[in-house]
C-alpha cells in the first residue's frame, strides 16, 4: 500500500500503511492449527511461534474449538445405557459443551457401518450406543415407515464432567463412571465412529418437536472447546440459539457478543466453539454495534439475515441499556439474547440492577447492617415490552419448548426483538455443576423468575400480546409442589442457592428481609397477571361459580 502524507497545521507527516490481510485462508489455517494447539498446550507458545498478523487483529478461524481436548479435567464421564433410553434428546439439548450428541439411522444402515468393523469387541462397544425406542423405532414400524435406532455418544475432549446430562435424565439411561484404563481412548474411538456416520434422515425429525433439532449435523453450529465452567447455563442457551438459527437459516448468520463471560469462553485465542461470523464489541455498546452491521448489510441485500446480539446483565441491564432502549426505538430487524446470571460473573460477582433483593455479593454484601442487595431488581423484559412494536420473551433454557419457539418468533418478527433467558451461574450461585436446569425449573415454578412471551402481532390490548402460558397455575398466586402439597416459594428458591445462605438461621428460618424478597416476587408475579388479563378473568371465573 502506498504511503500516505497527513498535514496538521504547518506539520505533514508520511505514513507508510500496512497491507491488509489476506482473506482467511481456512484450510491452511485448520492444517496449521494442531501445531499451534501442541504449542499452547507445552506452554512454548510465546516463546517458539512466530508474531501472527492476524492474532493482532483479533481475528480466530470459525470452529477451531473442536480441536480443544478437556479429557484431562474431569475424572468422571457419562455412560449411556441404551436399553433405558427413551430418546426424549433432553440430555443433548442440556449439555452446555457440545459433548453429547444423538443421531437416528434405518436399522439396516447401522448393521451396514457395524458389520465394517473387523474386531468384535469393538464392533459390540460401538452397538451398545444404538436403542430401540417407542418414539424412533416402534411408531415408525406401526405407520410402515423403516425403523430408526437412535443412539448417543459422547465427545471426552469436550465433556467437563458436569454431570448435566444425568441430572435431566428421567429414565435412567445416562449414569457418572470413573474414568479409567482405556476408557477414554475407547470413547474417542466411538465417538469418530458416530462422526463417520450418516446424517439423520429428515423423515425422522418432527418440526413440530423443537427438542429434535440437534439430531442433524447441521445445527451443531457451536461446537464446543469453549472455556466455560462446567455445567454453565449460558453455554446451553447458546447451543441452543445456534441450534434453532442453524435449523432455519444454516450458518447465514451473525452474532454481535457484548464483553462478558460470553466473550471470554468463545473467543480465547486460539479457540472459537462457533461456525457463525462473530464480532466481539465493548461491554456498553454491542447493541450499537449491531445497529451499524444491520444497516451494512441491507445495504448489501442481506436482509433475510438474522443478526443476534448477546450479552448479559452487566451489558443489556446497566452500563448499555441506554443502547439496547435506543436500538429498539430504531425499529430495526435485530434480535437480543439476554444471558441473565443476576450478577456480573465475568469480574468477580459484583452486584448488577438484575441481582435479587436479598442477595449475597460483591458490592452487595451481608453484614450487621445491610443484609445483602437492598434495590429492587431491575425487571428488564417488562420494561421492553413497553417500548413500542418490540417482541419480548423471557424463558429458560431448560423449558426448552418455550425458548426454541421464543428463538423462532423473534426471527419470524419483523423488528426488533429481546429474548430474557435465566442462566445459572454455578459459583456465584452457589449451586452444584449439575443444577443448571434444576434450578432454572425451579426459579420458574416458585416465581423467582416467570416465563413469558409479550408478541405485538397478537393483539391491539396488552393482555391479548402477553401470554403466561409455561408457568404452572397461572391462576394462583403460588404453585402447589405436588410432592409436598405446599406452595412453592421465593424462600424454597433461596433455600437452594448459597447466595442467600446467610438469610437462614440454625434452623433453616428465612430473615425478615427474605420474607420482604418473598412479598416483592408475589408483587411482581400479580404485575404480570394484571397484564396479561388474567386477574380479570380470574374474577370472571369467580363470579360463575
Amino acid at each position: 500500500m502506498k504511503d500516505k502524507k497527513i498535514v496538521m497545521g504547518e506539520l505533514e507527516l508520511e505514513l507508510e500503511l500496512l497491507p491488509e490481510p489476506e482473506p482467511l485462508d481456512i484450510p491452511k489455517f485448520n492444517q496449521d492449527f494442531r501445531s499451534v494447539v501442541e504449542a499452547y498446550n507445552e506452554g512454548s507458545a510465546d516463546l517458539e511461534m512466530p508474531a501472527d498478523e492476524r492474532l493482532a487483529r483479533s481475528h480466530i478461524a470459525p470452529g477451531t474449538g473442536s480441536y480443544r481436548d478437556f479429557s484431562y479435567i474431569a475424572p468422571d464421564i457419562p455412560h449411556y445405557i441404551a436399553s433405558n433410553c427413551t430418546a426424549c434428546m433432553e440430555c443433548v439439548t442440556e449439555c452446555p459443551d457440545t459433548a453429547i450428541l444423538a443421531k437416528v439411522l434405518p436399522e439396516n444402515l447401522v448393521e451396514e457401518e457395524l458389520a465394517k468393523i473387523e474386531d468384535p469387541e469393538t464392533r459390540e462397544r460401538m452397538r451398545a450406543h444404538f436403542a430401540k425406542t417407542k418414539k424412533f423405532y416402534d411408531l415408525p414400524q406401526k405407520k410402515g415407515k423403516e425403523a430408526g435406532l437412535f443412539s448417543i455418544f459422547v465427545d471426552p475432549t469436550k465433556c467437563k464432567g458436569c454431570a448435566e446430562c444425568v441430572a435431566v435424565c428421567d429414565d435412567d439411561a445416562l449414569e457418572m463412571v470413573r474414568k479409567e484404563g482405556e476408557m477414554v481412548p475407547h470413547y474417542k474411538e466411538e465417538f469418530d465412529f458416530f462422526k463417520s456416520l450418516p446424517d439423520t434422515p429428515m423423515e425422522y425429525i418432527n418440526e413440530r418437536t423443537p427438542i429434535d433439532l440437534m439430531l442433524t449435523d447441521k445445527t451443531h453450529l457451536y461446537v464446543g472447546g469453549a472455556g466455560s465452567c462446567a455445567g454453565c447455563g449460558e453455554a446451553t442457551a447458546l447451543r441452543m440459539l445456534a441450534a434453532a438459527n442453524a435449523f432455519a437459516y444454516d450458518d447465514q448468520w451473525g452474532i454481535v457478543a457484548a464483553t462478558g463471560c460470553n466473550t471470554v469462553y468463545s473467543s480465547t485465542y486460539p479457540y472459537n466453539p462457533f461456525l457463525v461470523p462473530w464480532t466481539n464489541s465493548l461491554f456498553e455498546n454491542a447493541a450499537t454495534d449491531a445497529m451499524g452491521i444491520r444497516m451494512r448489510w441491507d445495504q448489501m441485500g442481506w436482509q433475510d439475515k438474522k443478526l443476534w446480539v448477546v450479552g448479559g446483565d452487566g451489558a443489556m441491564f446497566d452500563i448499555g441499556f441506554q443502547a439496547l432502549s435506543r436500538m429498539l426505538a430504531s425499529g430495526m430487524d435485530i434480535n437480543v439474547i439476554i444471558l441473565d446470571t443476576q450478577v456480573y460473573s465475568n469480574t468477580g460477582g459484583q452486584a448488577s440492577t438484575s441481582t435479587y433483593m436479598g442477595q449475597e455479593t460483591k458490592m452487595s454484601a451481608f453484614g450487621k447492617k445491610l443484609k445483602g442487595k437492598t434495590e429492587h431488581r431491575k425487571e428488564i423484559a417488562e420494561i421492553l415490552m413497553m417500548h413500542p412494536d418490540v417482541f419480548v420473551a423471557q424463558t429458560t433454557a431448560a423449558h426448552f419448548n418455550h425458548f426454541y419457539k421464543a428463538v423462532f418468533a423473534a426471527n419470524e418478527y419483523e423488528g426488533p426483538s429481546v429474548l430474557v433467558v435465566y442462566t445459572t451461574c454455578q459459583p456465584e450461585h452457589g449451586v452444584a455443576d449439575d443444577a443448571s436446569a434444576r434450578q432454572a425449573r425451579l426459579a420458574v415454578d416458585s416465581r423467582t423468575f416467570p416465563v413469558f412471551v409479550h408478541d405485538p402481532r397478537k393483539g391491539q390490548h396488552l393482555s391479548e400480546r402477553l401470554d403466561l402460558r409455561m408457568n404452572p397455575a397461572i391462576y394462583d398466586d403460588w404453585y402447589t409442589d405436588p410432592k409436598t402439597g405446599q406452595p412453592l416459594t421465593f424462600i424454597d428458591f433461596a433455600r437452594s442457592e448459597q447466595r442467600f445462605a446467610k438469610h437462614f438461621d440454625k434452623d433453616g428460618n428465612p430473615s425478615e428481609v427474605l420474607l420482604a424478597v418473598q412479598e416483592e416476587r408475589l408483587k411482581n408475579w400479580r404485575r404480570l397477571q394484571e397484564l396479561a388479563g388474567i386477574l380479570d378473568k380470574k374474577k370472571q371465573k369467580a363470579a360463575g361459580d
